[in-house]
């Protein structure tokens, strides 16, 4: 019916040339509904655009080091180990340095990261884009993480994994230290003493520790991608978005 509507419009503006009707039939074309391939089309891209960016983010220079929303740091228990390191000379820029070697491995890491998403993306349902578009203003980053964590999380390790196994201090890596500190401490902890201390062992393992908060940072980037591309028009750079997010 509309697209009869449309036809007669069109011939009647061959007649007349008349700006109004043709902003009318530009008005019924963006009001039809979308068809299933729209909707899988439209959230497609917006999943390509939104993973992209968030991997071109965290892969640049200081990434990850620079934002600290996302600056991956030693966990709390490594308080021992930044305690004690900063009391010999030159300890504080030591940790700075770990610091920075850590997250320029998760840099690094982004850089392949986008591939892992785009095939992902490309196995997307039906069901899954229409989830998508009526769901909350990160569930496409859930379906992604859903996804591809597992991936992500198996590109991401070894790399910083790497960084934690360099030589540092005396020949000794980070990796080293921190389980020979974690392991000493774990005696006392499950010692007659330790347990009437109340004291816990530390069982952290500290590159998939850091792993899993390098891919926490990644998934928040791309969440903030998608929020923009749902709420702000500005941010829909195709068609296909300005199509599907705009019938929301």
């Amino acid at each position: 019916m509309i697209k009869k509507v449309i036809a007669i419009i069109i011939s009647f503006c061959v007649l007349s040339s008349c700006t109004e009707l043709l902003q009318v039939v530009q008005t019924l074309e963006t009001n039809q509904a979308l068809t299933q391939t729209e909707v899988v089309s439209g959230l497609k891209e917006a999943l390509r655009v939104g993973s992209d960016s968030a991997a071109m983010k965290l892969a640049k220079l200081n990434g990850y080091y620079g934002d600290p929303a996302v600056k991956l740091l030693l966990p709390p228990e490594a308080a021992i180990i930044t305690d004690n390191i900063s009391r010999i000379p030159g300890g504080e820029k030591l940790v700075e340095d770990l610091i920075l070697r850590i997250n320029r491995a998760a840099e690094d890491a982004a850089r392949e990261a986008a591939p892992v998403f785009l095939n992902a993306i490309r196995q997307m349902t039906i069901q899954d884009a229409f989830t998508i578009l009526k769901g909350e203003n990160n569930a496409a980053t859930q379906y992604l993480k859903a996804n591809t964590f597992n991936e992500l999380f198996n590109l991401y390790q070894p790399k910083l994994k790497s960084s934690l196994d360099k030589k540092l201090v005396a020949g000794v890596s980070a990796n080293e230290t921190w389980n020979n500190l974690t392991g000493q401490w774990n005696k006392v902890a499950g010692s007659m003493v330790g347990q009437v201390a109340g004291f816990k062992k530390v069982e952290v393992q500290l590159d998939s520790y850091l792993t899993n908060k390098a891919l926490d940072g990644i998934f928040l980037k791309l969440a903030e991608e998608e929020a923009e591309i749902r709420n702000d028009p500005a941010a829909r750079v195709t068609e296909i978005l300005k199509r599907v997010f705009g019938s929301r």
